[in-house]
C-alpha cells in the first residue's frame, strides 16, 4: 500500500538499454559511506565550524541533499527501513532491539543486487531488527573484513562501510572520543567557546560545550575515514566507474535530537555522487526535494539498472524521479520506553503527533542518561533553572499535536498547533500523516506483547496487518481509537464503547484514553464498572492498561495487584508494560513493591529490569543503578 503522490514511476538510465540486457561492465560500482548519530555539521552543508574537507571535497563533484530525513530518530528502526525499503512500522522492525519476522516475499535490496550479479560486502553493522533472511544471505560479506577488493575478477561492487566512531558513545564516552581523534592535528581541533550555534533547548555551560566540541572532532575523523576510502577507490582505478553516496543514518547523538523525530533527529546529511557517464541523473550542486532514508534501497537498484519491486515504501530520488510532497517518521519503544509519535514534514512545516502526552519529554533511559548534556539538563530541572526552551523540553507532559514553521523556527520550539493562522496547514499535515498511516498499516499503535502473539498466527509482523483478508477498515478504526485516547472528554463515549471491542489493540486504546484522563472519566456513567470487569480480559496488556486506568482513579484495589502479577506473566513484552505502568505510578505502587524488586532478576530483557530498578530506587530513595 503507498501513500498518496508516491506512485511508483520507473525509468531507466538514459546509457542503458533494459535492466534485463546489462553486463556486468554497464554496471557501476556503488560505495556507499554511512555514519552514526550526526547531523549536518558538514563544511558543504553551511556549517561555519566544521572541518570535512574531504566530504567537501566529494560534494564539489556531486550532488548534496539539503532536505534528507530518516525514518526514525535512531539507528536500527531506520536501518531496518533502508534495507528493505520499507517503514519499519509496517513491517514490525519500529521496536528497538526488536527481532521481528519478515513474510518471505520481502527481500532486503542487497539480494536484488546480488543476483544481478554484483558482489555486495557490508564492514560491518547490520542492525536490521530481523534474523532472517540472515547477513550471509543478504551480503556476499558481511564482516570487519568485508572488501569490495576482494570481488571476482570483472564484477560490479556494492560496498557499505560504517563509520562507528561518532555514535553518542563517542561523546559520552572520554576514553572513546580520545581514542577515534587521536590523529587529528592540532589545527583540527575545536575551541568549545567560539561555538554560536548551541541549541536554545540545552543548558549553555562548559560541559555542554565540550561535548558540542567532541561532536565536531569526532565528525572531523569521520571525514578522514571517508577519504581514505575513496583514495582506495581512486587507486585502483575505479574511480570514474564507481557511485560514492555518503548519509547518516539518524542525527546528532544529544538529547532531544537523537530518538526523536524533530530535524535534530531526523534531518542528514546525503552526498551523492556520480560519474561523469552518469551526470545526468544528477546534474545539480544541491538538490532541495524531500527524500526519506526508505528511497536509498530504490534509488541504488535504479542506478544499478535493476527494477525496484513495487511493493516498496521508497521511490527513487534522482533527476527523473517522483517528487514527494511529505516525508515521515515515527518514533516508538526506544530501549527500555514506550513512546508512540508519529512526524510528517515537507519543505516547510513539521507536524508531530503525540499519542502518549502524558509522558515526559525526557522520560528517564539509562543509556541517554549517561551523556554528559542530559546530566546538565538535570542539574538545571533539580535547581529550578529552567528558562525557554529548556523548560519546554523538560516538560512532564507533550502537547497532543505540534506545529512548526522551519523557516522561521529552525529549533521548533514555537508550537503553532493553536494558532488560528496556520489552522489550514495543520489540517493538511494532520490529515497527511493520518493517510500514511492507514496507507502503511502503521503496526506502531499495536502493544508489542500483542505484536509478539499476533505475528507468531499470522507468520510475519506484516501480515498483522496485510493478510488474506482486507485489513483496511480495522486499520482506520485502530488509527482512530489510538488518536481519540488523547482527545479527553468528547472522545469518552468511543472510549468506553472500544472496551467491549472484539480485538485486544482497541480495548487497549480504549482503556489507555480513558486512563489519560482519569478525574473526569471516573465521573463517566458506567466507566469505573466496566473497568473492573475488563481486569479480567484475555489479553495481558489490556489488563494491564485497566489496571492503569483504575490506579489513576483511585481505584487500586485489585487493579494494582493485577498489573504487579503481569511481571511475572508469560510475555516478555507484557512485562516489560507493566514495569512502566509501576514505574508510572510513583508512589501508589508502593504496595507491590516487592514486585518490582523481583523484576529486578531473571527476566527476559534487561529492559524490564532497568525500568524495575528505576522504580525500586525511586521509592527507597536510592541510586543503584543497572547496565
Amino acid at each position: 500500500m503507498r501513500e498518496q503522490g508516491m506512485s511508483r514511476l520507473l525509468i531507466f538510465l538514459a546509457c542503458f538499454v533494459l535492466p534485463s540486457s546489462l553486463t556486468a561492465e554497464d554496471r557501476p560500482n556503488i560505495l556507499w559511506l554511512s555514519a552514526e548519530d550526526i547531523s549536518a555539521h558538514i563544511g558543504c552543508f553551511g556549517d561555519p565550524y566544521a572541518i570535512t574537507p574531504n566530504l567537501d571535497a566529494l560534494a564539489e563533484k556531486g550532488t548534496r541533499f539539503t532536505n534528507t530525513y530518516t525514518t526514525a530518530g535512531v539507528c536500527a528502526p531506520c536501518r531496518s527501513g533502508i534495507i528493505t525499503g520499507m517503514y519499519q512500522n509496517s513491517i514490525g522492525t519500529h521496536h528497538m532491539r526488536c527481532d521481528a519476522t519478515l513474510p518471505e516475499w520481502l527481500k532486503p535490496f542487497p539480494i536484488y543486487l546480488r543476483e544481478a550479479g554484483y558482489y555486495c560486502t557490508n564492514n560491518s553493522k547490520t542492525d536490521y531488527q530481523f534474523s532472517q533472511p540472515s547477513a550471509r544471505e543478504i551480503w556476499d560479506v558481511s564482516s570487519s573484513k568485508a572488501h569490495w577488493k576482494n570481488r571476482p575478477e570483472g564484477t560490479p561492487f556494492f560496498a557499505v562501510y560504517n563509520f562507528t566512531g561518532c555514535h553518542e558513545s563517542g561523546i559520552a564516552s572520554k576514553e572513546k572520543y580520545e581514542s577515534v581523534t587521536e590523529g587529528l592535528s592540532g589545527t583540527e581541533r575545536q575551541d568549545p567557546e567560539v561555538f554560536e550555534n548551541i541549541p536554545p533547548y540545552y543548558p549553555d555551560t562548559p560541559t555542554v560545550r565540550e561535548d558540542w566540541k567532541r561532536n565536531y572532532e569526532l565528525i572531523t575523523a569521520m571525514d578522514q575515514w571517508a577519504g581514505r576510502l575513496i583514495e582506495e577507490v581512486k587507486a585502483a582505478g575505479e574511480w570514474e566507474n564507481t557511485i560514492v553516496m555518503f548519509w547518516s543514518d539518524h542525527g546528532i547523538g544529544l538529547p532531544r535530537a537523537k530518538r526523536w523525530l524533530y530535524d535534530s533527529g531526523t534531518r542528514v546529511p546525503m552526498i551523492l555522487r556520480l560519474p561523469e557517464k552518469w551526470r545526468e541523473l544528477s546534474p545539480n550542486e544541491v538538490d532541495d526535494r524531500l527524500v526519506n532514508s526508505v528511497d536509498f534501497g530504490p534509488t541504488m537498484l535504479q542506478l544499478a539498472g535493476v527494477e525496484a519491486p513495487d511493493y516498496q515504501h521508497g521511490v527513487s530520488f534522482l533527476r527523473d524521479g517522483p517528487k514527494r510532497d511529505y516525508v515521515f517518521g515515527a518514533r516508538d519503544r526506544m530501549d527500555e520506553r514506550y513512546d508512540i509519535i508519529r512526524a510528517v514534514r515537507d519543505k516547510r512545516f513539521r507536524y508531530v503527533r503525540n499519542f502518549e502526552p502524558l509522558k515526559p519529554y525526557y522520560q528517564y533511559m539509562n543509556t541517554p542518561e549517561k551523556g554528559a548534556t542530559m546530566n546538565e539538563i538535570r542539574k538545571a530541572e533539580k535547581a529550578g533553572e529552567l528558562t525557554g526552551a529548556l523548560a519546554l523540553f523538560s516538560a512532564g507532559t507533550k502537547p497532543v499535536e505540534e506545529l512548526y514553521d522551519l523557516e522561521n523556527d529552525p529549533h521548533e520550539i514555537h508550537n503553532l498547533a493553536d494558532d488560528p493562522a496556520h489552522a489550514d496547514k495543520l489540517a493538511e499535515m494532520k490529515a497527511a500523516l493520518f493517510t500514511w498511516q492507514l496507507g502503511i498499516g502503521d503496526l506502531g499503535l499495536i502493544p508489542e506483547s500483542e505484536i509478539a502473539v499476533r505475528e507468531a498466527a499470522a507468520g510475519s509482523a506484516y501480515a498483522i496487518l496485510h493478510g488474506d483478508t482486507d485489513q483496511s477498515v480495522f486499520i482506520k478504526e485502530l488509527t482512530s481509537v489510538a488518536t481519540k485516547a488523547s482527545e479527553g472528554e468528547d472522545a469518552f463515549p468511543d472510549l468506553l464503547a472500544a472496551l467491549d471491542h472484539e480485538d485486544a489493540a482497541i480495548r487497549f486504546w480504549g482503556a489507555t484514553g480513558l486512563g489519560n484522563f482519569a478525574d473526569e472519566a471516573k465521573e463517566l456513567e458506567g466507566a469505573v464498572g466496566k473497568l473492573k470487569s475488563a481486569l479480567e480480559d484475555p489479553s495481558p496488556t489490556v489488563r494491564i492498561a485497566v489496571g492503569r486506568a483504575l490506579c489513576r482513579m483511585g481505584e487500586v484495589d485489585p487493579a494494582l495487584q493485577v498489573v504487579a502479577d503481569e511481571m511475572r506473566g508469560k510475555g516478555e513484552w507484557a512485562r516489560l508494560e507493566a514495569s512502566i505502568v509501576l514505574d508510572e505510578l510513583d508512589e501508589a505502587a508502593r504496595p507491590v513493591i516487592e514486585s518490582l524488586q523481583a523484576g529486578l532478576s531473571d527476566q527476559p530483557n534487561k529492559y524490564i529490569t532497568r525500568v524495575s530498578n528505576k522504580a525500586v530506587n525511586d521509592l527507597l530513595g536510592t541510586t543503584n543503578s543497572v547496565p
